[in-house]
């Protein structure tokens, strides 16, 4: 590979070319399983149709031969291999059962299957940092099963598993493959999820609603409560207030979108034009890869789904909270939306009672797959910017590069190539802010041109937060808690700090007292706890997938350490049976190495933390473990032994901050095993980087494996404030 990430000895353009080749043949073959699967529908219901029914009472000897050559077809492993499920009295589920307990899964999922991994791999070709996904990687462990049979029944269960979504929903590339063959694996074909129409008509996302839904405007929701979207107002922060634009312009407005993309809120404001009109302006954010959503279901398939839909979650919260913001009949309307806020808004644009209650002057559309929709009102203004690295685009179906009605005056679109190619970098607001600025600063002049009737000062602002009513809140109920906004250097912080989904591994290393103590702050009160003659340090190892900070990977060195007042003799074992808040012990953080800036400046800032920002990859998943920090010098790697069940660890955490200690509380939910350590081993590079590898060194934890392992594969935790302490 070389620098330029292509291939030695082949051009880009021939990579490309075999990079869709394989897009096609993916899609060809997910047609094909689709088809399959017709067939198995249409064999099931002539199996059960009455007419043969009939049959076979006045001519049972040929009825029944053809009844069982039905049957054989359908689910013999030679045949389709699929249950009759069309049949009456929950007959075909009792049959589809027997099928899958005796080994066999149907046709058209091992189809489906093949299909998937032919799309895997022209993604993985364009974007190889999707190899670091978390969602890739359980996506790619299900499908390297031995057989087809045991990778469909892995990749069914993968849909199961809520944590699993999550991770999932991150795979914009492959979302349309991975609606289609959760539809085809779905043992009824008559049922895509949702109960909507079936798979086919819509072929995950590529046959997008061609004609808007009716009657979703704010006045027809007045009467009509369907309880999946709401809209409250909500105030922005004092360090939020200073951000938000106070004149109209484009790249305000995107800056707009930026302070909101991490919670789900939108933006409305009065803005008064030259002319001395007062227009509106409805600012929505899209998708913050690795952070909590709680306005959009929580399967991943109905959040992607139900996004193509003028009737989803979202766009219905947006017409409560316009509903709610009073904005007068009749008046301009300006639509700006990243992403799947592009969508929302694209959808409220395409409606003609709305468009009848309000005037929509222009729609602009950034990041979003809204190239070939067309506005219910002919005089509304569409532009849509998009980087041809940007994979969320494309999800209509539509090619990097590809032109709507070139030349149509009331729309503009620009396709450009950006200078960042890692996903999801280059699908962020702040990207396209910067590239607008940069790579395509004639786009930015044109819009705001034609946004020149919104270019005045901003009259008034309002936020709001939006929800879906039909689920309870993502975490609900440990992580449904009272909030605080900390300010820091990089914006406001609530706290406490929810992690949504989290794994981790804490590698527990006895080491000598005496050396333990060096480490440790130059005060005489702390002091590390003995468990007989030696100390604990414990080496801790994350990947949060998903919180409230974005997702990142941390590692920890600690050392246990007694009551800052009062040390007594195995406290340690007896704070063990108290709660976390009332334990005398902690673990005192050494060093600290995190992936992300927003959690290196929480760390040092609110915890008091020693923390630097580094590069790691962390796969704590599977019974393999593996973290490399290659700019650390640290990897570690090895196969867990044997474990037993833990109660969950809570646990007490002790920085510094000037001359004061700082406590922080870390409360845990989640499964927790106890492994031998005997596998796993710790390697650092000869020039490995201080002041982590020094401290390794010097505790010996370099040379020696651990006496036990704690592990979690997925749990959620939520750690408060530093409390400052007199010491």
């Amino acid at each position: 590979m070389r620098a330029d990430g292509h291939a030695p000895g082949r051009s880009a353009q021939d990579e490309q070319e075999a990079m869709e080749l394989l897009r096609r043949c993916a899609r060809d073959v997910v047609d094909v399983a689709e088809g399959i699967r017709e067939v198995c529908a249409r064999t099931g219901a002539a199996l059960f149709a009455p007419a043969l029914s009939a049959s076979t009472r006045r001519r049972p000897r040929t009825a029944l031969a053809a009844r069982w050559a039905l049957l054989r077809a359908l689910t013999d492993k030679q045949g389709l291999g699929g249950p009759a499920i069309t049949a009456p009295n929950g007959t075909g589920h009792v049959l589809g059962a027997a099928t899958r307990v005796r080994g066999r899964e149907s046709l058209a999922a091992r189809v489906a299957v093949t299909s998937l991994r032919l799309r895997i791999a022209a993604v993985l070709a364009d974007h190889p940092e999707f190899e670091r996904d978390p969602g890739m990687r359980r996506l790619t462990h299900a499908l390297t099963a031995d057989r087809d049979r045991a990778a469909v029944r892995s990749l069914r269960g993968l849909f199961r598993d809520q944590g699993a979504q999550r991770a999932l929903s991150g795979l914009a590339p492959l979302m349309s493959e991975l609606l289609a063959v959760r539809v085809l694996l779905d043992e009824d074909p008559m049922n895509d999820g949702t109960g909507r129409a079936p798979a086919r008509q819509r072929a995950a996302g590529r046959e997008l609603p061609a004609d808007p839904v009716k009657g979703i405007s704010a006045t027809h929701l007045a009467g009509t409560d369907r309880g999946d979207g709401a809209a409250e107002a909500v105030d922005l922060t004092d360090q939020e207030k200073q951000i938000i634009a106070t004149e109209g312009s484009f790249l305000g407005f995107l800056r707009n979108i930026e302070v909101l993309s991490a919670d789900g809120r939108i933006l409305v404001q009065n803005v008064r034009g030259p002319d001395g009109v007062v227009r509106y302006v409805v600012q929505a954010p899209g998708m913050a890869p690795g952070r909590p959503r709680n306005d959009s279901p929580q399967d991943f398939v109905g959040a992607w789904r139900t996004l193509f839909t003028p009737d989803s979650p979202y766009t219905r919260s947006i017409l409560r909270a316009l509903d709610d913001y009073g904005i007068p009949r009749g008046a301009d309307l300006a639509l700006i939306g990243h992403g799947e806020g592009g969508i929302a808004l694209m959808n409220l644009a395409q409606d003609e009672e709305f468009c009848r209650a309000y005037r929509i002057t222009h729609m602009v559309a950034v990041g979003s797959p809204v190239g070939g929709e067309k506005p219910a009102d002919p005089r509304t203004w569409v532009a849509g910017i998009t980087n041809q690295h940007d994979i969320v685009p494309v999800l209509d179906g539509r090619g990097g590069g590809s032109a709507v009605e070139d030349g149509h005056p009331n729309r503009y679109e620009v396709d450009y190539i950006g200078p960042g190619h890692e996903f999801p970098l280059c699908h962020t607001v702040r990207a396209y802010t910067e590239h607008l600025r940069t790579v395509v600063p004639e786009a930015r002049e044109h819009i705001d041109e034609a946004l020149s009737r919104y270019r005045g000062p901003v009259v008034r602002t309002r936020a709001y937060q939006l929800k879906n009513r039909a689920h309870p809140p993502e975490g609900y109920p440990f992580l449904t808690l009272p909030t605080t906004s900390i300010p820091t250097t990089t914006g406001p912080v609530d706290i406490p700090v929810r992690y949504y989904d989290s794994a981790a591994a804490h590698l527990c290393f006895p080491v000598r007292a005496e050396t333990a103590r060096r480490l440790l702050p130059d005060v005489t009160w702390m002091v590390p706890s003995r468990l007989g003659r030696r100390a604990l340090a414990v080496l801790s190892l994350f990947e949060h997938r998903c919180s409230t900070i974005g997702p990142y990977a941390e590692i920890a060195l600690s050392v246990l350490v007694d009551d800052l007042w009062r040390p007594r003799p195995y406290d340690v074992a007896a704070d063990l049976l108290r709660r976390v808040d009332l334990r005398r012990t902690g673990r005192y953080v050494l060093s600290l190495a995190v992936t992300n800036e927003e959690a290196r400046v929480v760390a040092e800032q609110i915890w008091g933390l020693p923390v630097v920002r580094s590069a790691v990859e962390a796969d704590l998943t599977h019974r393999h473990l593996r973290v490399i920090a290659p700019e650390l010098g640290l990897a570690v790697e090895g196969r867990l032994g044997p474990g037993v069940r833990c109660p969950e660890a809570d646990r007490v955490l002790y920085g510094r901050r000037g001359g004061s200690t700082v406590r922080t509380l870390v409360r845990t939910h989640g499964r927790l095993r106890l492994h031998t350590g005997t596998g796993v081993r710790v390697r650092l590079d000869t020039a490995a980087a201080e002041p982590m590898a020094g401290q390794l060194r010097r505790l010996g934890i370099d040379a020696a494996r651990p006496l036990f392992v704690l592990t979690s594969p997925q749990f959620m935790v939520h750690r408060s404030a530093g409390a400052v302490l007199p010491r």
